[in-house]
């Protein structure tokens, strides 16, 4: 199933077209914050350098600083991190729910725990099929 954006935000406007609008401002808050936290967890300072790659344009090279550090990093892969699932992983993931729950406008039914994800699938085909039929 593809997901439908919710109302008024759509993909084929540029980030800087929504630097207005609250609730898309949220969601890229929420998931710059989650990215961040993971970025920080797979590479963290005291285990890698960042090396500035000479040709413009390209991200930093990450260097182990050590031989065990080397080892350390084989660990931490993503499927690593999502099976331990730690709270700090768990809080942003909600965070990101929570302002995408609100634009949708469901964030008060999110936030009292009363949509499950049987009900958010349903509430998602539903606006699938209404947008379908206007098409």
């Amino acid at each position: 199933m593809t997901f439908p954006f919710p109302e008024g935000l759509t993909p084929d406007i540029p980030a800087a077209g929504y630097a207005a609008d609250p609730c898309a401002q949220a969601i890229a808050d929420a998931a710059a914050e989650l990215n961040r936290l993971r970025e920080s967890w797979l590479n963290p300072p005291d285990l890698v350098d960042r090396v500035p790659e000479v040709v413009a344009g390209y991200p930093d090279r990450l260097i182990p600083k050590t031989e065990d550090a080397a080892e350390e990093l084989k660990k931490r892969i993503l499927a690593n991190l999502y099976n331990t699932r730690p709270a700090w992983l768990a809080n942003a993931h909600a965070a990101l729910d929570e302002a995408v729950a609100d634009a949708y406008g469901w964030g008060d039914g999110w936030r009292a725990g009363t949509l499950d994800d049987d009900e958010i699938l349903a509430r998602l085909f539903h606006i699938n099929q209404q947008r379908s039929a206007k098409t």
